[in-house]
């Protein structure tokens, strides 16, 4: 039977119980734990470096009230950033490839933001779909496109998380199979194309960071315009 390069990405089971579940909840186990000693050892102290500097960025464009949610934002990034990591691994499963995993993660929070938006500045918020100055005759086409647009973002949020590991774990799949196949009849043009697959895998790990880091900071940026 011949596989589609896409059933990679479904959801696997085992005994009836759907694998998803346990990748979910796995990356909380593997996420180092402060200690209350003065002095923590390397790995805890790069995490806080990371941690730190990430939350800086992302909270830097919001205003103290919205500096509430940098404990959240935060703990999301980092899972995100746990989830993409170890479906790097072999014979792991990455939920993210799902667009109901990542919709899951978009749709609630961006929705927060727009209620948020409504019931502290409702003027300002409604203010946004329509831009100062319109003509007005284009005022109900106008209306009409910001609302779409506002509506998109989280379809937009989900999506490109999902397509941007799609895509690597795709292209790391088809550089392995092309090595592989070149092996006993090609062994230079098939170490080339194993080293081009470490850059790639070494390219994703880098994707799998950038992408929780961006999802994180355009929520910060929706918040932004609702606090």
């Amino acid at each position: 039977m011949i596989l589609s390069l896409f059933d990679q990405f479904e959801t696997p089971w085992y005994m009836g119980v759907p694998l998803i579940a346990i990748a979910i909840a796995s990356p909380w186990l593997f996420l180092p734990v402060p200690t209350p000693r003065w002095l923590s050892n390397r790995l805890l102290s790069l995490q806080a470096w990371f941690v730190t500097n990430a939350t800086q960025q992302i909270m830097l464009p919001l205003s103290p009230a919205g500096q509430k949610w940098a404990l959240l934002f935060t703990s999301l990034m980092m899972y995100i950033i746990s989830l993409n990591l170890l479906g790097l691994l072999p014979y792991t499963f990455t939920p993210t490839t799902q667009l109901s995993m990542s919709l899951g993660l978009a749709v609630p929070l961006w929705l927060a933001t727009v209620l948020i938006g409504m019931r502290n500045q409702p003027s300002d918020s409604l203010a946004h779909l329509l831009p100062e100055g319109t003509p007005t005759l284009l005022i109900p086409v106008l209306i009409i496109i910001e609302t779409i647009s506002l509506f998109i973002r989280p379809l937009a949020l989900g999506v490109r998380l999902t397509a941007n590991l799609t895509a690597g774990h795709l292209l790391i799949q088809l550089v392995s199979m092309a090595s592989l196949a070149m092996a006993s009849v090609l062994p230079a043009a098939s170490l080339l194309t194993s080293a081009l697959l470490l850059m790639l895998t070494l390219l994703e790990v880098a994707v799998a960071m950038i992408q929780a880091y961006v999802f994180v900071l355009l929520l910060s940026l929706y918040l932004q315009e609702n606090v």
